[in-house]
């Protein structure tokens, strides 16, 4: 293999990055087109985002593994196909139980997006292995607030289901590009994948910062997928009546708030991840008072996204940071399992999100949000020594 990463290398690995999440949230901009083709109830519309997310959350526990056994150039491409054939399957389904089959599918091999990072880790040089890694997850950030605007758009010009058929293609070329391109990267596995599976669970079990970060983003991507899982049911309905292109503009704002949260990192270089994750989760919080004026005022609901963004991403990258720096031997094994409860999170929003909806409206919605953030927030302050005491450590070795 040679050493490092090309240009034009990590450029197809961080659109492997961004379109492999695509399948996972492209539906929440058409969700409501997508819920009258299908003929699914509106409370029950939640259950095409949380398809995708389950699925994800299956693949981090059951493949994730498998980039530690085999050759990861073939895993990215084997993946991508899969996923291809999922958003396929969704794009081409007669009724809901076909369409959750396949965006179940296609967020179970999303987890390429995990494969890809451990590839980059393991080509990269340590002086640049800081830099590519970050060039090539910059591409899920774009995917996640990405898709939402180019769903829009195209379910504006056509319909729901060339979201899913423009995201299988693109899966199917970056395969063949990830073929052509990225060099093999062989393994020589030192555990069979039922230890390696064995040990993540022993990991889970014993690790009390894991179990407390864990929760924080079980919470925290809860309070987030209701925002993003229910955004399009206020906005498609009176006094705003927006189309699908409207709806997934407001992608920009929240990937203005995501980006706006970048200097969270060096926060927590500093020692700061325990304050931010504090003040981030409090923030997120109160984001819902903005967000909850959805019915007369966008300019509030706008502030409202890029504050909850904003926050989302800083307690995400603080808690990344204590995980890897705890257990820098473990970081996969760590940050596969964090990355589960981030599943769950976002799965239990997109779910309850739809049906607080179908009961009380918006504000309602909007108070199910706050009251996970706020959960979060109880979860960070009651552990906040677990957090200090990597900083802690990382300073005395420096």
């Amino acid at each position: 293999m040679s050493p490092g990463l090309t240009g034009r290398q990590r450029i197809v690995l961080a659109l492997v990055c961004a379109v492999a999440v695509s399948p996972v949230y492209g539906i929440q901009p058409v969700l409501q087109a997508a819920g009258r083709d299908l003929g699914l109830a509106d409370g029950s519309l939640g259950s095409l985002v949380a398809a995708g997310q389950i699925g994800y959350l299956a693949g981090l526990v059951l493949l994730v593994p498998l980039g530690d056994l085999f050759d990861r150039r073939r895993l990215i491409t084997a993946h991508l196909l899969l996923t291809a054939v999922g958003a396929g399957v969704a794009a081409v389904a007669p009724g809901g139980g076909l369409a959750l089959a396949g965006l179940a599918l296609a967020g179970l091999f999303a987890v390429v997006v995990q494969v890809t990072v451990a590839y980059v880790a393991a080509v990269s040089p340590p002086g640049e292995r800081g830099r590519n890694i970050g060039t090539v997850t910059s591409g899920v950030v774009a995917g996640i607030l990405g898709v939402r605007m180019v769903a829009g758009l195209l379910g504006e010009l056509a319909d729901w289901r060339a979201v899913y058929l423009v995201i299988a293609a693109s899966c199917v070329l970056l395969a063949l590009a990830a073929r052509l391109v990225l060099d093999a990267d062989v393994r020589r596995p030192r555990v069979s994948y039922g230890r390696s599976l064995s040990s993540l669970g022993r990991l889970v079990a014993g690790d009390r910062l894991l179990l407390s970060r864990g929760l924080i983003a079980f919470f925290l991507f809860a309070s987030f997928g209701t925002l993003w899982s229910g955004l399009a049911l206020p906005l498609g309905a009176a006094p705003w009546h927006l189309g699908t292109t409207g709806i997934g503009l407001f992608g920009l704002a929240g990937l203005t708030g995501a980006l706006g949260a970048a200097r969270a990192g060096r926060w927590a270089d500093r020692g700061l991840a325990s304050s931010v994750t504090g003040w981030s989760l409090a923030l997120l919080a109160g984001s819902w008072l903005l967000t909850a004026q959805a019915g007369w005022s966008l300019w509030l609901l706008i502030a409202g996204v890029v504050v909850l963004d904003f926050a989302v991403q800083a307690v995400h990258v603080s808690s990344q940071h204590l995980l890897t720096t705890a257990r820098p031997d473990r970081s996969s094994g760590v940050i596969g399992a964090y990355m589960a409860c981030y599943s769950l999170g976002s799965a239990l929003g997109a779910i309850t999100t739809t049906w607080a909806y179908s009961l009380a409206g918006w504000p309602a919605a909007c108070l199910l949000g706050a009251a996970y953030a706020a959960l979060g927030l109880v979860v960070a302050v009651s552990t906040r020594r677990l957090g200090a005491a990597p900083a802690a450590r990382a300073s005395a070795s420096a």
